[in-house]
């Protein structure tokens, strides 16, 4: 039987196994570096499949290595992140999340389960392979600093070093049974905005006595736009929103000062630092003009992720030889942001999409959302497609 044909067999076989731990981490979600229930889950499974090669990492992170023939030929590295979010469930399902306010409305528990399916087959397989693959359960893809840069810092990269890094994200607008790839740029940075508008409050009726903050607000927002429209070469995306205003002044009150939150993203880094100085620069000056002043801090988020362009053309190949040409898909360049993206800038990566969806059975909500779910035919394709990409990549 060819190794492409034997790892369907073994997605096949396991495929029960990993639904439950799929449904089991669904129940019991743990937010960003909170998710030691999560650790422990992750490493008992890991122990039950034989696997011993384990270790600790950014306190819930878990690495694995798992070594075939001549294990210091080659080093592979393949991650899941293994976080939840707070959002309160609207699912009606038998696996619910039973933690209240906290939901895998993201998809990282497929991720993780999919992973640890790929555990249990390349561990199957490991006197079948040269080389060595290097499984990484990361923490906290949903906050900053993100997992991901904690990780590299312990050294997650080196002692082996991977030569290539891969991963792999729900997509809820793709059909179950279809993934999706891109090479070069992917997905955008994100920046956090805090803009603090100070000036002087007072009643609304005497706006001659008073130095009108909401006013130097939204004509600084309505300004910044101009960085986007005006400043940024329209060949790059890139995007700024503004998500949340608070004023605490009333009908008859004009407040003292003004807080706005927002988001900075694009796909260039060099143009994303020069957009950060020109934000601020306006900010402030305009507040200045209208006798108020302007703190405007940039919170440095994820980098631009981007897909090695010769690893993504074999994982894309890869999925073809797979499932078929037909269920292989091009993406689009999105400007949601991921931590992979760390990964990214570091060493040759390539993150793909595997498709959730099931219109038939009503599963269709977008991530980050109360009804959002998978379906868990895609845990089969998920385990078995990663761990024929990662055995493929070690030949090479």
């Amino acid at each position: 039987m060819s190794i492409q044909n034997t790892i369907k067999q073994l997605s096949n076989d396991y495929f029960n196994e990993i639904v439950d731990c799929r449904r089991y981490l669904h129940q019991f979600p743990e937010l960003s570096f909170e998710e030691f229930e999560t650790a422990a889950f992750i490493q008992k499974k890991l122990f039950e499949f034989g696997i011993t090669n384990v270790k600790t990492m950014a306190n819930t992170g878990t690495v694995v290595l798992i070594e075939g023939k001549n294990p210091s030929k080659k080093t592979i590295a393949l991650r899941a992140d293994i976080d939840a979010l707070p959002i309160v469930e609207q699912n009606n399902v038998p696996y619910k999340s039973k933690i209240n306010g906290k939901m895998h409305a993201c998809g990282h528990d497929v991720h993780t389960s999919c992973l640890l399916g790929v555990a249990k087959i390349l561990n199957h397989l490991k006197n079948d392979f040269e080389g060595t693959l290097k499984l990484i359960f990361q923490p906290a893809e949903e906050r900053l600093p993100g997992g991901a840069s904690i990780l590299i810092k312990e050294g997650v990269l080196k002692n082996p070093a991977p030569t290539h890094i891969i991963g792999q994200h729900v997509l809820p607008q793709l059909e179950v049974g279809k993934v999706g790839f891109i090479s070069g740029q992917y997905m955008a940075s994100a920046d956090e905005i805090t803009m603090t508008v100070t000036g002087k409050g007072g009643h609304a009726a005497m706006p001659h006595l008073n130095i009108d903050t909401v006013m130097v607000t939204a004509q600084i927002l309505v300004a910044l736009q101009q960085i986007v429209s005006r400043y940024a070469n329209p060949t790059i995306p890139t995007v700024l929103s503004f998500g949340k205003i608070a004023a605490e002044g009333a009908f008859n009150i004009i407040p003292n000062e003004v807080v706005a939150w927002g988001t900075f993203r694009t796909m260039n880094e060099t143009w994303r630092e020069q957009a950060h100085q020109q934000m601020k620069k306006m900010a402030e000056t305009m507040a200045q003009s209208m006798g108020a002043s302007c703190q405007f801090f940039i919170n440095k988020g994820y980098p631009v992720l981007y897909n090695d362009p010769k690893l993504t053309e074999n994982a894309r190949q890869c999925a073809k030889d797979f499932l078929g040409s037909s269920n292989v898909v091009q993406l689009d360049k999105w400007l949601a942001a991921e931590d992979f993206a760390y990964y990214s800038q570091k060493i040759p990566a390539c993150f793909y999409r595997l498709g959730v969806r099931n219109t038939a059975k009503n599963i269709t909500a977008s991530v980050h959302t109360p009804t959002f779910d998978a379906d868990e035919k895609a845990l089969e394709i998920g385990m078995g497609l990663m761990s024929y990409i990662a055995l493929e990549e070690l030949k090479r």
